[in-house]
């Protein structure tokens, strides 16, 4: 759980990251950045900060910001209302960003999951997205990904996200935020 002024450090945090990367964000864009723990109450190993530019039944487009070593945990956008579920294209705009989904195993990972239960992360193969690199995840597919040592600015494009709906490995994530006081 985060606190209204935990909240407020990391939506700061995060305008500076999107500056870096040369993203524009209009002042209601700014006051509305999600700031996601995931419920786990570590932000700093467990997190995302997210700016949502458009999210209707047919498309959506997102910014994400990670914090150095930041990880967005292990999930998969399952079937909805007779819909495929989620279907994500990431774009690395600024920093590193390891990204993990099934296949074979890498070898020496460049990433490493924080401490979570045995069993929340269960995908290793690895892709690196760098500036101007992408990836493209078909619907209900399982995946996490982790900032480099610098962190990293990610656009999603996608179909309809619907996050109250996403499934996480680890039975702990909460994935709408709570902010109290």
């Amino acid at each position: 759980m985060l606190t209204t002024a935990q909240a407020a450090e990391a939506r700061a945090r995060a305008i500076g990251y999107l500056d870096r990367a040369g993203i524009v964000l209009t002042l209601s864009e700014e006051a509305e950045i999600e700031v996601a723990d995931f419920g786990l109450g570590e932000l700093a190993a467990t997190g995302l900060e997210i700016v949502t530019y458009v999210n209707t039944r047919r498309c959506c487009a997102k910014e994400l910001v990670l914090f150095p070593g930041q990880t967005c945990p292990e999930h998969r956008h399952p079937p909805v209302d007779g819909e495929p579920g989620k279907e994500e294209t990431f774009r690395c705009r600024w920093g590193l960003v390891y990204l993990y989904v099934p296949g074979v195993p890498t070898v020496a990972p460049g990433a490493r999951p924080p401490d979570a239960p045995d069993g929340a992360y269960t995908v290793f193969h690895e892709i690196i997205l760098r500036p101007g690199d992408q990836y493209t995840l078909e619907p209900d597919t399982l995946h996490w990904f982790q900032a480099g040592p610098d962190g990293a600015v990610v656009s999603e494009f996608s179909t309809t996200s619907r996050d109250g709906s996403d499934i996480f490995t680890d039975t702990r994530i909460q994935r709408i935020p709570v902010v109290e006081g």
